[in-house]
This record gives structure tokens, sequence and C-alpha cells, in this order.
């Protein structure tokens, strides 16, 4: 969770380990905005992978969404 100027963030980074591993990521982010009543929530991922899709995409959540970069 970060404050800064009276707004809240849900802001989680993860590691790379799989597409399951990744799934449970993003449900523990929608868990924590459901419990902060906020609508949009952030996954920072790194993945060592060399044959890695990187960047930064929009990912709908159930009612929420997820903004997720991976670097």
């Amino acid at each position: 969770m970060v404050d800064y100027c009276g707004e809240q963030f849900i802001v989680e980074t993860k590691i790379w380990r799989g597409l399951a591993r990744h799934q449970q990521g993003e449900e523990q982010v929608f868990e924590y905005l459901k419990h902060h009543h906020l609508d949009k929530g952030y996954i920072l991922t790194f993945n060592f992978n060399k044959k890695k899709e990187i960047g930064v995409k929009e990912v709908p959540h159930r009612d929420k969404i997820l903004i997720e970069a991976v670097v």
C-alpha cells in the first residue's frame, strides 16, 4: 500500500515463476483491492527469462483493473 497526496495505491512486486504463480499474484492483488475498496492496482514483475515479453498492459480482473509491467 502506497499513500501519496491523500490517495492510496496497491503496488505488488513479483519475480516470474511461471503462469500459475503469476495468476496467484493477480488474485492476491485483487483481494487487496477488495479489502481497501479500490478499483485499480499495479503489479511489477521481474522476469529473468531470455524470451520474456516485456511491457505494460492493462488487465481486467473480475470488476477491477490491474496494470501489469514486466521487466
